[in-house]
């Protein structure tokens, strides 16, 4: 099988840089502005997207508007996965009532995972609104569900896969294709 890369770690560094000015831009700046990574490499890009906005944004404090979202018991492939121990929720806020959040995922495909993080988050309350940011959008879709924020469109068939590899959980950085 080959494998090529399709984005280096400087080409991720591009891609979130954007989206997170596309983020302030589509926000009309930072106002109620909560951003929550999918686990788990969702989560890492949240916390990039955070430090990027904090970067333009001298005021933005990266803790205090980053979460995570446990969506292991919204998801509908339970029984056919193996078995997972749930994760913790962990919003930099007591509600997302009224918030613009902001979901973070790697890799966006049959659209299953951003429905069973949808799900979750509206246990937590009733956001204003609900946008989406993923690194990766390679089509497949099997739900209604589009990217606010994409890294790179990236089409593929259905047999190949996509490998996100981020300094922080791979110890390397790039997107690969296989």
């Amino acid at each position: 099988m080959s494998k090529r890369t399709v984005l280096s770690a400087l080409d991720i560094d591009r891609a979130i840089v954007r989206i997170s000015h596309e983020i302030v831009e589509a926000n009309r700046g930072l106002d109620d502005l909560v951003i929550v990574g999918i686990p788990t490499r969702g989560v890492i890009l949240a916390e990039r997207i955070a430090k990027a906005l904090s970067k333009s944004y001298p005021s933005v404090d990266p803790t205090k508007i980053v979460g995570s979202l446990d969506i292991t018991a919204y998801r509908d492939d339970l029984a056919q996965r193996e078995t997972k121990a749930s994760g913790t929720t962990s919003l930099p806020i007591d509600s997302v009532d009224g918030k613009t959040v902001v979901l973070v995922d790697d890799v966006l495909y049959s659209g299953r995972t951003v429905r069973a993080a949808l799900d979750a988050l509206s246990e937590l309350g009733r956001p204003r609104a609900v946008r989406l940011a993923v690194l990766i959008d390679r089509g497949h879709r099997e739900l209604p569900i589009r990217a606010d924020f994409v890294g790179k469109n990236l089409p593929t068939s259905a047999s190949e896969r996509i490998y996100v590899r981020l300094e922080e959980s791979d110890g390397e950085a790039a997107v690969v294709i296989e």
